[in-house]
């Protein structure tokens, strides 16, 4: 025999080929299987060898085990995937001296391995020693087949004994491998015996992992099954208790945090109580969430205030146009703290219809302070533990959202934002209003108590903020401690100045316009806010807008257009049909029509009451789905009428023998308010008694029995809904004059306001003679 010999390889990723064993092998590597046809077209011998690296596809020279296995093909099988399932003999041992990369196969020399095979007394010993520990192995595993093991405990030759044995052992390829590369017989079976040694006392450690986590499991317990037999693994390896490490990284958190002494004795209390509770026991869990909130909470860390009022002033004027007032308010209050640090955090109630920027105000006031900004929505909100948080005793426990949101800050002195305060809610969880009165309360949020965290919490610090569309269902006892500011509405003009200065070219920025590729023109802004907008805000109008941007988009893309000009022509092609018509009260009289004004949580409006007389019993009808108030104010505005029949010249009849219909346009909108008095007794006077009204003069007022006419509230919201319809001359009880100074100049610069004290300066004001 040459000492060199040539033959295929094949690289095996995962299996070790000893001498005398039969094995299944799957080839599926092109080089592999035209390995596999070369040897059967030749002696069916292949040599097999270990790849250092599973995952290595084409392995080289420096990528294998020089030592493998000459072995004898038996079978072949070829699979539907194209893969190949081998059945081969271990023939004996060999090492590699060269190999060969050709095209399509690999091809190896190799150089046979002598073995050491004399076997003596020592080896008697040591096969018996061998064939005990392969035997209770088996036992204790349980992963050898009884007719292998019977197979094997009958063969007489030491070698194929010891390879025999090797090759049923369930262990890592790495160890296999070094058991092939020794070629004394006697210390080849003191290995095997070494490895079978190891293997039972891994599996050992095993069965004593399993029965310790097992005592210590209950049924709730049992989805911590892997987690605690890992633990138990990692202190049989000697890897330290993860339990303690995390108790001993909450001990370090707890030092570390800026804790007041009593939250700081508090935690060291709860620590002290986790380091004597099973880590099995659900009342661990509740423990550790608990001190993770406490020492992720910002304690005493505040940011500094940018006390620059002219630097504030300049943020608020750039991201709003008007709203001076709330503007001065913040104005005020970086006034006062730079004089006094001492000032407590105010509480200031935005209040105004959708649109108007309240919520966007805030955000600005943040930035002008230079504090985090945190919002929290109110609306819809009915649990109480939403705010105060829930008690530990209840599963899923956390702290309330009030603590949550500052957490969220990292700071003790944001600027809290609570929306929509005005839709709070109350059901049987409990009233989420009354949770707020001690958060908003300056002389008690310094104390907040969470149930959760149940140690005292510091919300003096925080500039609160609120938002609303009415105050009418906020809480008394709530809204008594806010600080009202009201932000109504806005004119055209104003309207006009955002739209240019703000949302036009913010539309153009989020769809990525150009300026220059776009061109509005005046008057088509001024259409875009009479013929397709009615609001207090700007909501709509900003909309509008977005969709001429989208559509001059699609020109510049699809048409190739360079420019796109909108003026008054186009902007009806573009945004369709006019949706409303401006100035739209055009005749100038009418009988038993007389136009009002109202005040909704979205706006002023006007309301044309509307009045008819036919022949009937003298009965009073009223629809336009109103309240309780507005038909009460229908049935003194009549006593009041009958009371001046003569003076108008009404016949008594017309109260007796005809029936009175009133009625309210836009009856699928709920109405109700005391301001439509006046309203309604000059439509009633105007309808008995014949005489036109002039329509183009709006009015609101409350009315009395003696024709008195009262104050009413919402004075700017109202006198803004006339501006918007082109009405220029507005009646207003004389107690209102006071409000004027509320109504943004050129509104007033443009509007007659008529000051009545009782119904006959109204009736002399309006009716036509």
């Amino acid at each position: 025999m040459s000492l060199k010999e040539q033959y295929s390889m094949i690289p095996l990723r995962d299996l070790v080929v000893f001498p005398y064993m039969i094995a299944p092998v799957y080839v599926g590597r092109k080089k592999s299987v035209e390995a596999i046809e070369v040897a059967e077209n030749t002696d069916k011998l292949v040599f097999l060898t270990l790849q250092k690296e599973t995952e290595m596809n084409e392995p080289g020279w420096d990528d294998l085990h020089k030592l493998g296995t000459v072995v004898r093909i038996l079978q072949v099988l070829k699979l539907p995937d194209g893969s190949v399932k081998l059945l081969v003999e271990g023939v004996r041992k060999a090492k590699m001296s060269r190999i060969y990369e050709e095209p399509n196969c690999l091809y190896v020399d190799v150089e046979p391995v002598e073995e050491q095979d004399v076997v003596d007394s020592n080896s008697e010993a040591l096969i018996k020693s061998l064939l005990g520990a392969f035997d209770e192995y088996v036992n204790v595993s349980g992963r050898v087949e009884p007719s292998i093991v019977s197979s094997i405990m009958e063969i007489d030759e030491p070698v194929k004994l010891s390879y025999m044995i090797a090759s049923n052992l369930k262990v890592k390829n790495a160890q296999l491998q070094e058991i092939l590369a020794i070629t004394s017989i006697n210390e080849r079976i003191e290995a095997i015996i070494e490895l079978i040694h190891t293997e039972l006392e891994l599996i050992r450690i095993d069965e004593r992992v399993k029965e310790k986590v097992k005592s210590q499991m209950s049924k709730a317990q049992r989805e911590y099954y892997l987690g605690e037999q890992l633990k138990a693994i990692n202190k049989e390896l000697g890897r330290g208790d993860d339990f303690q490490a995390d108790t001993d990284e909450l001990a370090e958190k707890i030092e570390k945090a800026n804790l007041p002494e009593d939250v700081k004795e508090k935690a060291e209390h709860e620590l002290k109580k986790l380091k004597l509770m099973p880590p099995m026991s659900s009342e661990t869990t509740v423990v550790r969430n608990y001190l993770d909130w406490i020492t992720s909470l910002p304690w005493g860390e505040t940011t500094e205030d940018n006390l620059d009022i002219s630097r504030a002033e300049e943020i608020l004027n750039r991201d709003h146009y008007s709203l001076e007032k709330p503007k001065d308010r913040i104005l005020e209050y970086l006034a006062v703290q730079i004089l006094s640090k001492r000032l407590k955090g105010p509480i200031i109630c935005f209040t105004g219809p959708p649109g108007v920027g309240k919520t966007s105000l805030a955000r600005s006031i943040a930035e002008s302070m230079g504090r985090k900004f945190v919002r929290m929505s109110l609306g819809g909100m009915r649990d109480e533990a939403e705010i105060r948080g829930h008690r530990r005793t209840y599963i899923g426990a956390m702290p309330g959202k009030m603590i949550q949101n500052i957490k969220k800050a990292g700071s003790m002195n944001p600027v809290f934002l609570l929306d929509e305060i005005d839709k709070i809610g109350a059901d049987y969880r409990g009233d989420p209003s009354s949770a707020l009165l001690e958060a908003l309360d300056p002389e008690q949020n310094s104390s907040f108590m969470d149930h959760y965290l149940e140690v005292e919490f510091d919300l003096s610090k925080i500039f609160f903020l609120t938002t609303a569309n009415t105050t009418d269902t906020i809480p008394k006892a709530l809204l008594d401690r806010m600080e009202i500011i009201r932000v109504p509405g806005y004119t055209e003009k104003e309207k006009f100045r955002i739209a240019k200065e703000f949302l036009l070219p913010k539309q153009l920025e989020e769809h990525s316009v150009k300026p220059e590729q776009l061109h509005i023109t005046d008057a088509a802004i001024t259409d875009i806010i009479r013929y397709y907008t009615r609001e207090a805000g700007v909501r709509g109008l900003e909309r509008e807008i977005a969709s001429i941007v989208r559509k001059a988009a699609r020109r510049i893309v699809q048409k190739n257009v360079k420019k796109v000009r909108v003026n008054g022509k186009t902007v009806e092609k573009m945004l369709g049909n006019h949706r409303y018509r401006f100035d739209e009260l055009k005749e100038d009289e009418g009988t038993g029509v007389a136009t009002g004004l109202a005040w909704t949580p979205y706006g002023g409006d006007i309301l044309q009451t509307e009045v008819t007389a036919y022949q009937g019993k003298g009965n009073l009808q009223i629809t336009g789905n109103i309240g309780d108030v507005m038909n009460e104010s229908a049935k003194t505005a009549l006593s009041v009428i009958k009371n001046r029949a003569d003076r108008f010249g009404i016949p008594a009849y017309k109260f007796t023998d005809f029936d009175i219909h009133l009625h309210v346009p836009e009856g699928a909108v709920p109405k109700d308010g005391p301001s439509a008095g006046i309203t309604m007794t000059t439509a009633l006077l105007s309808a008995l008694g014949e005489i036109p009204v002039n329509c183009r003069i709006a009015m609101t007022g409350e009315i009395n029995l003696r024709g008195k006419v009262l104050p009413v509230g919402g004075i700017k919201e109202k006198v803004l809904a006339a501006h918007r319809a082109g009405l220029r001359e507005v009646i207003l009880p004389g107690d209102n004059r006071k409000d004027l100074t509320e109504i943004p100049s050129d509104v007033k610069s443009t509007t007659r306001f008529h000051f009545v004290e009782d119904i006959d300066e109204v009736l002399e004001t309006v009716l036509i003679k």
